[in-house]
């Protein structure tokens, strides 16, 4: 399972003095990028196939505070993926320094062309490399109709 640590900084924290809401969503972010990162997703890799990830949604479930004082971990793991990588869903969870798990995050995203501005699949280099994280236990391979299993569409006014 992929870790990465963080010290819950002052500016992490909302109104109540526990861990806000935009700093899970950064934390996991950070985590995500810094996988990725190692794994030949940097910039240079990114702009010679014009690709850029986008975010579908991010479903929270919070068990526990976190309070600063003390590190939080948040770890990262495959739940799905489509044949081709177009498609992507990680999952995320918090645990506090005694291993306790305080939050669960499911991600859903894609990979668009940043020249069409359109979803498509993975370069084989990269889609091998974002296959190889640990999966979940309820893994899956993703279809087009996984994206919308929420059924949540635009509607304009």
């Amino acid at each position: 399972m992929y870790l990465k640590e963080f010290e819950v900084r002052w500016n992490d924290l909302d109104a109540n003095r526990h861990l806000a809401n935009s700093s899970y969503i950064n934390f996991m972010s950070h985590t995500r990028l810094s996988f990725m990162m190692e794994k030949g997703f940097g910039q240079k890799n990114m702009i010679k196939h014009h690709i850029g990830p986008v975010v579908f949604y991010e479903h929270m479930f919070y068990f526990k505070e976190i309070f600063p004082g003390k590190p939080v971990r948040v770890s990262l793991q495959l739940k799905g993926i489509s044949e081709g990588g177009m498609y992507f869903e990680f999952q995320h969870n918090f645990y506090n320094e005694e291993g306790k798990n305080m939050a669960r995050c499911n991600m859903m995203g894609g990979w668009i062309d940043l020249q069409t501005r359109k979803l498509r699949d993975l370069p084989e280099s990269l889609f091998s490399a974002l296959n190889q994280l640990d999966k979940t236990e309820d893994f899956k391979i993703l279809t087009k109709e996984d994206t919308r299993k929420y059924k949540q569409f635009p509607q304009d006014l």
